[in-house]
């Protein structure tokens, strides 16, 4: 078993070097706040821009055009900044979990609820979340996963790619773990329900997927059987930051554009083993074999000598049992 099937045999190298890059690819439209319509290409809903082992793909966000920094009433979605009279909101307090200082003012935020006015970027940040992802068509965009890999012991190397001087391979195939498996190129819906979702309930709101890559490589064998194998898992529901893009207006007042993006966050991580005959751990293992046969003959005599109902047959077997008479005096 640990000779052959566990390939006793084989030296191996646990810990190969790996190195990752990533690219995203394709375009989408959709409605920015007041800002009208808007492309989305992958220089916008691809974070960072320079994938590595880390990407962000944005699928939903909610957009607050057009601030400025001025006073403004808070959100009546802040608990802390909910009032009836301005003695409940003490000037120069920062708004718990809210968007500025308070002015010491207690305003009319609409109709209906009274809130502190504050100082910060106003107006405050849009918190109404649309009910579908704006960006539903990132469903099909392609995530283009390139690995490279170094087992150090015994300086083999290899990338998932197919090495071509097709130049056109890449941004016509997609991945098939029997007809394309080296070409690495995943559609975004396909990782996600192989993570066992579906697109649209995690886009919505946003997560995290997990990407692993496992390298498994004999080098007895031919180089080309190295081939790595891929699995995707949820790790986490609910995933969102915000960012902003700045400008001046026609007043020389500096502005800005927020975004809170919600979207899909892929953790790759690269595992792998390699192993190569060796003469040491095959002499190793075949020692051990030999020992545990002989250990395990041991056993079997005390099993059947003390344990076994039929013991005293097998003793009779095993041992011959020679009695010797009274010598007599001429042979003293």
């Amino acid at each position: 078993w640990v000779l052959l099937v566990r390939k006793g045999y084989q030296d191996t190298d646990p810990a190969p070097r790996a190195a990752v890059v990533t690219k995203l690819k394709g375009a989408a439209v959709a409605e920015v706040g007041g800002a009208g319509r808007r492309l989305w290409d992958a220089a916008d809903y691809a974070r960072p821009p320079q994938g590595e082992n880390v990407l962000f793909l944005v699928t939903n966000f909610i957009a607050t055009a057009k601030q400025a920094q001025g006073t403004c009433p808070e959100s009546p979605s802040v608990l802390d900044a909910v009032c009836t009279e301005d003695a409940d909101c003490p000037v120069g307090n920062p708004v718990v979990r809210g968007n500025g200082i308070k002015t010491g003012k207690c305003v009319m935020f609409n109709t209906t609820h009274s809130t502190c006015e504050i100082y910060g970027w106003c107006p405050v940040e849009n918190n109404t979340l649309p009910r579908k992802p704006l960006l539903a068509e990132a469903e099909n965009f392609t995530l283009f996963i390139k690995n490279t890999i170094h087992f150090t012991k015994f300086n083999f190397s290899k990338c998932n790619t197919l090495q071509t001087n097709d130049p056109t391979y890449f941004k016509s195939c997609t991945y098939d773990p029997f007809f394309n498996p080296s070409c690495p190129v995943f559609r975004v819906r396909d990782m996600v329900e192989a993570a066992g979702e579906t697109f649209g309930d995690l886009a919505l709101l946003g997560g995290s997927i997990g990407v692993r890559i496992e390298w498994d490589c004999d080098l007895d064998h031919p180089a080309a059987q190295c081939q790595p194998q891929y699995s995707f898992s949820l790790q986490d529901r609910r995933y969102n930051f915000r960012t902003a893009s700045y400008y001046w207006d026609s007043q020389r007042q500096l502005c800005r554009n927020l975004l809170k993006l919600y979207g899909i966050r892929f953790d790759i991580s690269v595992h792998g083993q390699a192993g190569k005959f060796s003469i040491i751990p095959a002499a190793v293992s075949f020692g051990t074999g030999i020992a545990f046969f002989g250990a395990a003959t041991v056993v079997c005599d005390l099993v059947l000598l003390y344990l076994d109902a039929k013991a005293d047959f097998y003793w009779k077997e095993k041992f011959e049992e020679v009695r010797m008479g009274p010598l007599r005096r001429d042979e003293v």
